[in-house]
């Protein structure tokens, strides 16, 4: 199947790279991945099968619950009475194979099969969600829109909690909430428009339209959102939040619930934040090189300021917990303000910011000073009081984390010094600023490309190409003798189980350090561009450097770091 000179040649780069021979021969294209695994049901003597066109019965796909299938790449698609054929990837998966013998009580006669192949099973289980969601709107709203025909913009609590109550609009919402976690959405989106209600998943960064639903059950679906995150039902002029929590045996989720009067009627974003994640490291986080030793060095000391700054939903205060969890011994009291509290950490206290009732950030600082803490994360730094606090409890031997919403490392000494900051406060207090953007991943088989002259000009117009190279040699990602000209770049690959060519992200970051000749800058009240370049100067690898060694490391595309990083 393969030519001998070939193969020769992949079992060299084999040993040479320390990687399976099968992946070089798939890498290099020199078989077909369907092939290969017909090859291999051929040398263990197991059936091959191809679901790629086949359409199975939606009793026998449900005999292996969604979220085992996709985790464990297994697929029920044939059942002859006390047999059931299942096409999966690994056929060393013993203990699914198990698993699902116990559950259904029948004979397991397992199949091989390619990915792309459980890729298309796994889309028919999305389609009977969708099924049934179609039935849902089709056959249940029809109630809805004669019991409701006649209400007034201002309903009664009695009516809306009715509503909220409804069988088809509990089954709506938990749809919704179904579809969002098995794709991984960080967001969901419910917008009322004219005529229809649009709902949009957050995934890997992006938005996504993930389906249209009727204008008539928008209140339904407002007024159960409301139930479930405990708000005022019959409040439809203010904007509201809350939160609630879903748990099951394969996921505990809690949502975070805004609710804003918009022009058609009422916006609903609700966050999504899985509690069962574990903690990061920060390599995990995406950090590396002279960033993440500049981290560690700050973190070490016991008093000072950290600031991460970037903008919304760019992961500072997943940065900030995992310090926080790095530092969590017993010998330290942590202690946090947060609005809101995104993750639960044991032995951390963690206190909600409540402005309505006078617990705000600055408040709420000023009694944890009182609470005899070592270390203290305020969740951001937002008006000159917290500022100034947070500045004190580092001067009174704290270590202080906090968040600022700057664009870039070096504008948020400016940015300090805006909220009337004496600059010998920032000089004497700061330890490192770190700021970071997250970047899709390119999923593992990316496709390879060389810059052409258009384009590395387009380039040099925005970035200095030359540094990034001088920074990637020394860095030692790319060859001493590279050249932008020849080096390899790669982009996003569509395939069927990743159908962006993206999959998951990666934080990029600079990690700014407070030198001798940096707070004489801040003390000079110097702007942010000129603390960029001696910091450059000293070291600092910038988020676009990042970028690029993320970029020659097959993580990323050019393409995906200049989006987050060009303002």
């Amino acid at each position: 199947m393969v030519k001998p000179a070939d193969l020769k040649k992949a079992e060299e780069e084999a040993v040479k790279a320390k990687q399976p021979l099968r992946d070089i021969i798939l890498n290099k294209g020199l078989l077909k991945e369907e092939d290969m695994k017909r090859l291999e049901a051929y040398i263990l003597g197991i059936p091959f099968v191809d679901l790629t066109k086949e359409t199975i019965d939606i009793a026998i796909l449900q005999m292996i619950p969604e979220p085992i299938a996709r985790k464990n790449n297994i697929v029920a698609f044939k059942k002859d009475a006390d047999q059931l054929q299942v096409a999966m990837i690994d056929p060393n998966d013993l203990q699914t194979i198990e698993f699902i013998k116990k559950q259904g009580n029948v004979r397991i006669l397992p199949r091989l099969t390619t990915p792309e192949s459980i890729h298309h099973a796994l889309k028919q289980y999305q389609k009977t969600l969708e099924a049934e969601f179609g039935e849902i709107i089709k056959k249940d709203t029809e109630e809805l829109t004669i019991e409701n025909a006649g209400i007034v913009p201002q309903e009664k609590t009695d009516d809306l909690k009715k509503l909220a109550e409804d069988l088809p609009v509990i089954r709506i919402v938990d749809t919704l909430i179904r579809h969002a976690i098995l794709q991984n959405a960080s967001d969901i989106h419910i917008e009322p428009m004219e005529k229809e209600v649009l709902v949009r998943y957050r995934i890997d960064g992006i938005l996504h339209d993930a389906m249209t639903l009727p204008k008539h059950i928008a209140k339904g679906i407002v007024a159960r959102i409301k139930v479930m995150a405990n708000l005022k039902l019959d409040e439809s002029r203010l904007p509201q939040d809350g939160r609630f929590k879903i748990e099951n045996e394969e996921y505990r989720i809690s949502f975070r619930v805004s609710i804003l009067p918009v022009f058609d009627g009422e916006k609903i974003v609700m966050r999504l934040l899985p509690e069962n994640v574990k903690g990061f490291t920060l390599e995990e986080l995406g950090f590396l090189g002279v960033n993440l030793d500049r981290v560690h060095r700050a973190i070490r000391r016991p008093t000072g300021i950290i600031l991460a700054t970037g903008p919304t939903g760019s992961g500072k205060t997943t940065t900030l917990y995992t310090i926080l969890e790095m530092l969590n011994t017993a010998g330290v009291n942590i202690s946090t303000v947060e609005d809101p509290i995104e993750y639960r950490i044991p032995r951390i206290n963690q206190t909600q910011v409540r402005p309505d009732i006078g617990l705000t950030f600055a408040n709420g600082l000023r009694t944890l000073l009182r609470q005899d803490p070592n270390i203290i994360m305020v969740g951001e730094i937002r008006d000159n009081e917290t500022a100034a606090l947070a500045i004190n409890a580092a001067l009174t031997g704290h270590l202080v984390l906090s968040t600022l919403h700057t664009n870039s490392a070096a504008g948020a000494l400016p940015r300090l010094l805006d909220m009337k900051i004496e600059p010998f406060l920032i000089a004497s207090t700061v330890s490192a600023i770190i700021s970071q953007r997250l970047v899709r991943k390119l999923c593992p088989e990316p496709e390879a490309h060389i810059l052409s002259t258009d384009e590395l000009a387009s380039l040099k117009k925005n970035i200095d190409l030359d540094r990034v190279f001088r920074v990637l040699k020394e860095e030692k990602n790319i060859d001493k003798n590279a050249t932008p000209e020849k080096t390899e770049w790669y982009r996003p690959k569509k395939a069927p189980e990743c159908p962006d060519g993206y999959k998951g992200r990666i934080g990029i970051h600079e990690v700014l350090e407070m030198s001798e000749s940096i707070k004489e800058l801040v003390m000079k009240n110097a702007t942010s561009d000129e603390i960029e370049r001696r910091a450059a100067e000293e070291g600092m690898l910038t988020m676009l450097e990042e970028g690029f060694i993320r970029a020659t490391q097959k993580t990323t595309s050019i393409e995906e770091i200049l989006r987050v990083t060009t303002e």
